[in-house]
């Protein structure tokens, strides 16, 4: 009666091996379950993290329009926008720069 109880231990644990230890067993099932819940925090963190970016350049492309809008339907923006070559703001035109000799003042 010792000999079969042996054996059948011995095919019980040769059973479970592979279960617990093999290439599909429940140990990797569970370290890539931990890898699966570490990735979707990462994502969802990702996620929140994107969708604030995405909202701040929906803002500045919305705010921008919503502050140039009025100024334009006023009259207050003249396009192409500005001249910036160096002038003295004390001037009153071009045509005073192209009477100096030195040029414009940078």
């Amino acid at each position: 009666m010792r000999w079969p109880t042996i054996i059948l231990a011995a095919l019980l644990v040769l059973l479970q091996y592979p279960l617990w230890f093999g290439k599909g067993g429940w140990l990797r099932v569970w370290e890539v379950d931990r890898q699966l819940q570490d990735q979707r925090e990462l994502n969802q963190s990702l996620e929140q993290r994107n969708a604030a970016m995405e909202a701040e350049v929906r803002d500045l492309k919305t705010g921008f329009e919503a502050i140039e809008e009025p100024g334009d339907t006023r009259g207050l923006f003249d396009h192409p926008r500005g001249d910036f070559e160096g002038r003295d703001p004390g001037r009153a035109s071009a045509a005073e720069d192209a009477e100096d000799p030195s040029g414009p003042v940078a």
